[in-house]
This record gives structure tokens, sequence and C-alpha cells, in this order.
């Protein structure tokens, strides 16, 4: 089924003459003129949810949150059945994030951290994402189900930021230009009873330089010594001027643009690309859902040995809490016993 399209340049006066997505999408986009295609995304509710379920401090509540927008550009992207997960194990105060995208609209993530290292940075003002989270390793996987091979890329967590660090893993495992810009805020807005509250909103862009053009990429492609004479060669994508244009583009957003639902996906990439014209595509609606169950759990546990149960055993109860999404099940440990 072909996707429907929009266009939001070329002489129109206003994106609204398109109908605004809304929070919680992801909406494709593709700026021929400058053969880069990408994603943006605008979280609301399910971001709310995600971090209202646990008492991060804010920095924390804010990490996870970029990393939870950097992951469902990702995600979203898959052309199949299965899950892209994005890990983050670290030497720092925040030594583990977990986000997990499902095909084709589920996420869920958490965060692991050590309460008084946080405190005593936060109270030294060292809160910034890069400080927290120190050096390790960033992993992305993608899992097809279990009669396909898993694909994981491993980038470095060297000090930078996690926009930085994506367009690092992009160049280094698939040698795309990528550009990202990630935002978190806590903003005061409505309730449906008409109450003032804050709540988490978030967003996220990604650009990459996809050439479509033959006469681009023949010339990419040519050896400098192989070229006709008076052609230019550009040895390396970074330094096509289409590129250049398109990430000077993108490096003007403001994080407050991001996270701004009154100018929306729309209005963003309007004011980003109108000149070059932009074509967005069906957005694609993300929601907030744990893969945990009552099934897995009991599965679990009746794999477990007799001994490992009476271990896990308190007040005659097992009590089991998600890291996801909170939810505490408990389970008498005789129904397990043959």
């Amino acid at each position: 089924m072909q996707k429907h399209t929009e266009s939001l340049g070329f002489g129109m006066t206003s994106p609204m003459a398109t109908k605004q997505p809304g929070l919680d999408v992801v909406v494709p986009f593709h700026v021929e003129a400058l053969d880069t295609r990408g994603r943006m995304v605008l979280l609301g509710d399910v971001l709310d949810n995600i971090l209202g379920r646990h008492d991060y401090p804010e920095p924390v509540a804010r990490l996870l949150g970029e990393m939870t927008v950097l992951t469902v550009l990702l995600g979203t992207s898959l052309k199949f059945d299965g899950k892209f997960i994005a890990q983050a194990q670290t030497e720092g105060p925040v030594s583990l994030l977990v986000v997990d995208f499902t095909t084709p609209d589920a996420i869920r993530a958490y965060a692991r951290f050590d309460a008084e290292a946080v405190a005593t940075h936060i109270a030294d003002g060292c809160d910034t994402p890069e400080e927290l989270l120190g050096k390790g390793v960033l992993a992305l996987t993608v899992d097809q189900g279990q009669y396909m091979n898993r694909y994981q890329g491993i980038v470095s967590l060297d000090g930078g930021s996690l926009e930085e660090i994506a367009q690092n893993y992009f160049r280094q495992s698939e040698q795309l230009p990528t550009r990202v810009r990630l935002a978190v805020a806590r903003l005061q807005t409505r309730s449906a009873d008409g109450q003032l509250i804050n709540a988490w909103r978030a967003g996220g862009l990604m650009a990459q330089f996809l050439p479509e053009s033959e006469d681009r990429i023949r010339q990419r492609d040519l050896h400098p010594g192989d070229a006709p004479e008076g052609v230019d060669v550009h040895v390396d994508d970074d330094d096509d001027d289409a590129w250049l244009e398109a990430e000077a583009l993108v490096g003007t957003i403001d994080d407050d643009e991001l996270v701004d639902e009154t100018l929306g996906t729309h209005g963003l990439l309007f004011r980003l690309f109108n000149q070059r014209g932009v074509r967005v595509y069906d957005p694609i609606a993300v929601r907030d859902v744990c893969s945990c169950s009552d099934e897995k759990l009991v599965n679990v546990l009746a794999s477990m040995t007799s001994e490992e149960r009476r271990e896990a055993t308190q007040d005659g109860k097992i009590s089991v809490k998600c890291e996801f999404c909170s939810t505490v099940r408990e389970y008498d440990p005789s129904r397990f016993e043959t």
C-alpha cells in the first residue's frame, strides 16, 4: 500500500494547510532537493507515563527521555516484525539505560542509577548527560525473532552527548552522514479537566544524507584521478553541498522548538525546509506498552529449582516487580511444587 504524502514547501504559506499529527507520533520526511531523508518525533503522554512510574531525579529522567526519543526514531524505521533495543552500560552514576521498541509501535524504558552518586553530582552542578553517563558503551540491537540472527552495533560512550554518539555510530557502522537533535523538557500544561500540571515532553529529529541523484552517486564514486576535466569530485559525502546545507539547517533547531506542541512536527519541518520543499509521510503512532506478562513470569518461576524459589520467597510469597512498568506480581510458591 502506498503511503500518503503531503508537501510542506514550495509556496505554501503555512504548514497548517495540512493537519498537524499531534503528540506521540513519528513523522517521516524527505527533502528531495537535498537528497535528505529523516524522521521527527514529538512525545507527550507516552514519555510522561514512562517517567512518571519511577522516582527518577530530574537529570536521570531527562537522560532516559533522550534515550527514548533516539530509540523511537531508529525503531520506527524497521521494515519487519521485531525489536530494536538501545542499551547504555556505563561506569558513571547512571550505570544502565535500556529502551525497547517492539514493532510496530510499542516502547518501554528504564534507568538504573546510584542514587547517592547522582545526588552528589547534582549538588556539585555536574549533572549533564555526559557527566552522568561517563565512559561506557552504547549497544544498538536489532532482533528479528528466534529464527533470525541478531544484529548488534556498539559504539563507545566517550564523554559525548547522545546526539554525538548516535552520529558517530552511523558514521562508523553504516557510513551514512547523519545529524541528530534531541530535547527533553518538563513543561506546564493543562490536564483534561483544565488543571495546570507539569508534564514531560520530548522531541527529536534525525536527518540522513541518502543521495538518489545518479549524477551525484556517480560523482561520489569516482576516484579523483578518474574524474573528467572540470568535474569536482567529493570523496566524502560530508563535503557534498546538499548535505552541508541540510546539516546546517538542522543545526539551527532550538531545544524549545523540538518540544513545542503548538509548533508541532509539521511546523518545525516547514520552518527548516520550506525553501527547498519538504514532503511528509503518514505519521506513525507510538504507544507506552510493556511486554511483561503473567505467563512469562510463571514460566520463569517454573523453570527455577525449589531452592531458588525458597530463596526468592518472602512472607510466604514470591514477589516480582517489572523494572520497566513497575507492575508487581505475587505468586504462591506451592503452585510450582509437584
